[in-house]
């Protein structure tokens, strides 16, 4: 178990991608992580797209981002939600500040559009918010996962695999 003494942060938001969320949870789980589920309000339950409901272990404004080794971020359109919350949005400028993963796929980077990481940093996402990233300062490239140093990026659900393989690696590597 590659990342035993780890902790994660996975961002919850109502509408969340079903398997963007639970894929990285259980694949986190399985290589020995705490995953701790971050949202606005610990303890409510979000519901996915389809309904799906999710609870928060914590809420964003109580945890400590020094806490952890990395922050995962599922699309769907939860992160149009999460974005408007400024304790979610901090926790993942700090991360990404003190060299922590800053891991997002699909719609997840509309989160980090919402920061100040993107500037000059590679990233992918679904294209349709390509705009948003390319105006956020990024350059946008379509591969099914981009790494840039602590940030990690990926398309869409099928790049699930391949995107996760990428956060462990970052994660197993992190303080």
């Amino acid at each position: 178990m590659r990342l035993t003494g780890k902790r994660v942060y996975l961002f919850l938001e109502d509408l969340y991608q079903e398997h963007e969320f639970w894929y990285p949870f259980f694949r986190l789980k399985e290589e020995g992580a705490q995953v701790v589920v971050v949202a606005p309000d610990k303890g409510r339950e979000y519901k996915s797209k389809l309904g799906i409901p999710a609870v928060a272990d914590e809420a964003a404004h109580r945890v400590n981002v020094k806490d952890c080794s990395g922050i995962v971020i599922p699309g769907g359109y939860s992160p149009d939600l999460m974005r408007r919350n400024t304790a979610m949005v901090k926790l993942v400028e700090e991360a990404f500040g003190l060299g922590k993963i800053v891991a997002a796929i699909c719609h997840a980077p509309w989160m980090l559009a919402s920061t100040h990481i993107l500037k000059g940093k590679r990233c992918t996402s679904f294209f349709s918010i390509k705009d948003d990233l390319v105006h956020a300062g990024a350059e946008w490239m379509d591969e099914e996962v981009v790494v840039d140093g602590n940030l990690i990026t990926a398309r869409k659900p099928d790049d699930l695999p391949p995107f996760m393989r990428a956060v462990i690696d970052g994660v197993e590597k992190t303080a």
